[in-house]
């Protein structure tokens, strides 16, 4: 009798060893990870819009002229916070959403960067120690995209190596139904690299 409990303890603790090993707990530990990690792009990417308006009143306030560009971010920062741009973490399968974020951002810092280097014929305004602060918080927070950017699709390449992979893809099909998730990919080149100023008070 005693051989038999300990025969069908055994068999359950394999039983249990190769559901694990099936993708049962590492297949949603996974996607759980990538989906934290892009919880973390979309906080970096608020707290980008989030300094805009303390710009707004920075540029408004010392070159009038450049209203218009300031419009243009005023207007891009408004259509990458809209309810319906932010992403979900049952969204991140879907490349044609993650695209419509993507363009979103990137529209964004586009035309952020294009004010910042109109601002830069302003020496009066460049030499403004809320200007300073304002660019300095901006570049620790575009550091922090690029991070958030890069973790989540480290994350993202773990989990769609998992769910490719034996024994992982067994559970990941017939368990979990689980659908590759999809990367953070620039829409143009060079859109997701903070804008470059030079500083100096005597830049030309």
């Amino acid at each position: 009798m005693n051989r038999i409990i300990a025969f069908r303890t055994v068999m359950l603790g394999a039983f249990a060893l190769a559901l694990s090993a099936c993708g049962i707990n590492s297949v949603p530990a996974a996607e759980e990870t990538a989906k934290a990690r892009w919880a973390d792009v979309e906080a970096q990417f608020q707290r980008r819009a989030n300094l805009i308006p303390n710009l707004e009143q920075i540029v408004m306030s010392s070159a009038e002229q450049e209203r218009q560009t300031l419009n243009e971010v005023i207007e891009a920062r408004a259509s990458a916070t809209r309810p319906e741009i932010k992403l979900e973490g049952d969204d991140l399968t879907d490349a044609s959403k993650m695209q419509q974020y993507q363009q979103a951002q990137n529209n964004l810092g586009g035309a952020l960067s294009r004010l910042l280097v109109s601002v830069e014929r302003y020496p009066e305004l460049r030499s403004q120690d809320n200007f300073g602060r304002f660019m300095t918080q901006l570049e620790g927070t575009e550091n922090r995209i690029a991070v958030a950017i890069r973790d989540y699709n480290e994350a993202v390449r773990d989990y769609n190596t998992t769910i490719r992979t034996f024994p992982d893809t067994i559970g990941a099909n017939i368990i979990h139904g689980a659908e590759p998730l999809v990367p953070y990919e620039a829409v143009s080149e060079g859109a997701e690299v903070a804008p470059e100023l030079d500083m100096r008070s005597d830049a030309n």
